[in-house]
C-alpha cells in the first residue's frame, strides 16, 4: 500500500439542509442538545459541547433537505495548497475558491461525481466560551451542559452513491483517505466503505444508494461519552415525539453502539459510542464484509431495518 497521508486533519463540519427550519433548531438545540454558536443568513451554527472549532454543524433553510456541504480541516496551510493541486490535477470536478464561513477562513471546493460538494480549509475560528459557559478544565472546549442527549463531538457522515468503488477512488485521490471496513457485494460491486483521514476508525462512510436518487445524503453522527448516553437520550427521543428507526443497538461493521433517529425534516441523525477503538496501524488492512456477513444482521442479531437501506434526503417520490 501507499504510505497514509494526514494532509487532512479531520472533519470539520456538515451543512444540512431543512425545509421545516424552526422545527429543525429546536430538534437539535433542545432535543438533541447541540449549541448555538452564531447566525448569518438562513443558516444557524450549531456545535457539540467539546467541539474545539466555532461549529460542526451548519442548519441551512431550503426548500429541500439533504446535505449542503462537508468540510475537512487540513492539518497546515501547506497541506490545503497539496490537497488542492491534487484535486486539480485529478479527473474529479473542481468548483474552486470561496471566501470561508462565519466559523473558518478561505476553503477550496470540489464536488465528487453524484453531486455532494465538499470543501477543505486551514484557517479556523476557535470556539471561545463566555464565563457562563466555560468548563472548570482547562482541556475542555466547553462546560458539559446537560440539554438534551448532549453529545460530546462531531463524529462522521456518512452519504449515498450509486457507485461507491468510483467514490472510493474520489476519498482516495483528493483527500488522502484509508478504507478502514468495507463491504463486497456477490455481484463485484462494494456496497458500503468506511474512510478515515487519521487514526479513527472513520470519518466519513459512502453506502450504496438503493432509493433512486442522486446526490444524497444518509445521516450525520455525534459521539458520545458512553452507551448509557444513548440509552438516555432513547427516552429523550421518545418523549419529545421523535421518530426512532432503529436501535439502540451495536452494529457489526466497525463496533458502534448507535441509535438512528429522524429529525422533523427527515434527515437522518445518529448518536454513537465507539467506545476505545482506533486504528493505529500506519499498514491496516481494509476489513472486508461479504453479503453473506451482512445478512446475519447486526452485532447481537439485530436485522437491519428496511428503511435504513432505502430513505435518504432530499427524498424520492418511492422512498419510503
Amino acid at each position: 500500500m501507499s504510505e497514509p497521508c494526514y494532509d487532512i486533519a479531520h472533519l470539520g463540519h456538515v451543512e444540512l439542509l431543512s425545509n421545516r427550519f424552526e422545527e429543525s433548531l429546536d430538534f437539535f438545540t433542545r432535543v438533541y442538545g447541540l449549541k448555538e454558536s452564531g447566525r448569518q443568513g438562513d443558516s444557524v451554527y450549531l456545535r457539540a459541547w467539546d467541539d474545539y472549532e466555532f461549529h460542526t454543524l451548519k442548519l441551512t433553510r431550503s426548500e429541500t433537505t439533504g446535505i449542503g456541504h462537508v468540510a475537512y480541516r487540513a492539518s497546515s496551510e501547506a497541506a490545503l495548497m497539496r490537497r488542492v493541486a491534487a484535486i486539480k490535477a485529478s479527473r474529479f470536478k473542481s468548483i474552486g475558491w470561496v471566501e470561508g464561513d462565519l466559523g473558518h477562513g478561505k476553503a477550496f471546493r470540489f464536488e465528487d461525481p453524484f453531486g455532494h460538494v465538499f470543501e477543505i480549509y486551514w484557517d479556523t475560528k476557535v470556539y471561545e466560551p463566555a464565563p457562563e459557559d466555560a468548563s472548570a478544565l482547562k482541556n475542555l472546549a466547553s462546560r458539559y451542559h446537560a440539554q438534551g442527549a448532549s453529545p460530546r463531538r462531531l463524529d462522521h457522515v456518512n452519504l449515498l452513491a450509486e457507485d461507491v468503488t468510483e467514490f472510493r477512488a474520489f476519498m482516495e485521490t483528493c483527500l488522502g483517505s484509508r478504507v478502514t471496513e468495507m463491504i463486497a457485494l456477490d455481484n463485484g460491486r462494494l456496497g458500503g466503505c468506511w474512510f478515515t483521514v487519521n487514526n479513527k476508525t472513520y470519518d466519513l462512510a459512502c453506502t450504496e444508494e438503493h432509493g433512486g436518487g442522486q446526490g444524497r445524503f444518509h445521516h450525520v453522527t455525534y459521539a458520545t461519552d458512553q452507551r448509557e448516553d444513548i440509552l438516555r437520550a432513547a427516552d429523550i427521543f421518545l418523549e419529545n415525539g421523535v421518530h426512532i428507526e432503529t436501535g439502540p443497538h451495536k452494529h457489526a461493521i466497525q463496533g458502534t453502539f448507535f441509535l438512528y433517529v429522524w429529525e422533523p425534516a427527515g434527515n437522518r441523525v445518529e448518536l454513537a459510542n465507539a467506545g476505545a477503538r482506533l486504528i493505529l496501524a500506519p499498514d491496516w488492512k481494509p476489513v472486508v464484509w461479504t453479503e453473506t456477513d451482512r445478512k446475519k444482521g447486526q452485532a447481537w442479531g439485530l436485522k437491519t431495518i428496511e428503511t435504513f437501506h432505502t430513505h435518504g434526503t432530499p427524498p424520492v417520490e418511492k422512498d419510503q
